[in-house]
C-alpha cells in the first residue's frame, strides 16, 4: 500500500482526542482519515457501505464497550483492521480486544512514530502493541480483577440488573423483599469493584458474565 491512501477511521467519545489524531496522521502522506464518530452504532453504519483499511477505537463510547464493538466490526468488515487506541492499561481488557479481532493495543500516549509504525505493521497483518502495552501484557498486572464468584441467586439479579430491571421488580418476580434484592445488589458491587449499575453491568460483559 505504499503508493495508495490508506483510509483511516477514528472512532472516541472526546472531540479533542479525534481532533488531536487527525492533526497527527495529516503529517504523513499516505494516511486519509476519512472520517470520525463519537459512536459505535455511527461506526457500524458507515462500515457496511464504506472500505476502512484501519479502525483507531477507544474502550469507552457512551453507547458500545470497545472490545465488544471490536467484534461487531470485523463480522461486518473482516478485512478491517481495528487498533485498539485508549487510556485504559488493564491486561484483561487487551488481551479480551485481542481475543475479539484487533489487531493491536495503543495508550493514548503512544508518540506518532509509534503510532505510525503500528499502524503499518497492522495492515501487514501483525498484532501491534506500544511499547508501554507489550510491558503490560508481558507481566500480568496484581491489579487486574479476577472473575468474581458469584451465588447462583446473584447471577440471576444480575442478569435482570442488566436488563435494565429496578429492585422492586426484581423483588416481585424472584418472591424476595425489595432489601434483600438490594443487599445483594451491593453484593454484586463490592464483588465486581463497581461504582454504580452502569459500571457493575461493564465490567461484567467485559468478564462475559453477562451478554451486552
Amino acid at each position: 500500500m505504499e503508493n495508495e491512501k490508506i483510509n483511516i477511521v477514528i472512532v472516541d467519545d472526546h472531540p479533542i482526542v479525534i481532533e488531536g489524531l487527525r492533526m497527527m496522521l495529516k503529517s504523513q502522506p499516505f494516511f486519509h482519515v476519512a472520517g470520525s464518530f463519537t459512536s459505535g452504532e455511527e461506526t457500524l453504519s458507515y462500515i457496511r457501505s464504506q472500505m476502512v483499511d484501519i479502525i483507531l477505537l477507544d474502550i469507552t463510547l457512551p453507547d458500545a464497550n470497545g472490545t465488544e464493538l471490536c467484534r461487531e466490526i470485523k463480522k461486518i468488515s473482516p478485512s478491517t483492521s481495528v487498533i485498539m487506541f485508549s487510556n485504559r492499561s488493564e491486561r484483561s481488557i487487551i488481551m479480551q480486544s485481542i481475543q475479539n479481532g484487533a489487531s493491536g493495543y495503543l495508550l493514548k500516549n503512544t508518540s506518532i512514530d509509534e503510532l505510525v509504525i503500528c499502524i503499518r505493521g497492522a495492515l501487514s497483518g501483525d498484532i501491534v502493541f506500544c511499547n508501554e502495552t507489550k510491558q503490560i501484557i508481558s507481566r500480568p498486572s496484581q491489579n487486574d480483577m479476577p472473575i468474581p464468584r458469584l451465588t447462583k441467586r446473584e447471577k440471576q439479579i444480575l442478569q435482570m440488573v442488566a436488563q435494565g430491571k429496578t429492585s422492586n421488580v426484581i423483588a416481585e418476580e424472584l418472591f424476595l423483599s425489595p432489601l434483600t434484592v438490594d443487599t445483594h445488589r451491593k453484593n454484586l458491587l463490592q464483588k465486581f469493584q463497581a461504582k454504580n449499575s452502569t459500571e457493575l453491568i461493564n465490567r461484567a460483559i467485559q468478564q462475559r458474565m453477562i451478554e451486552e
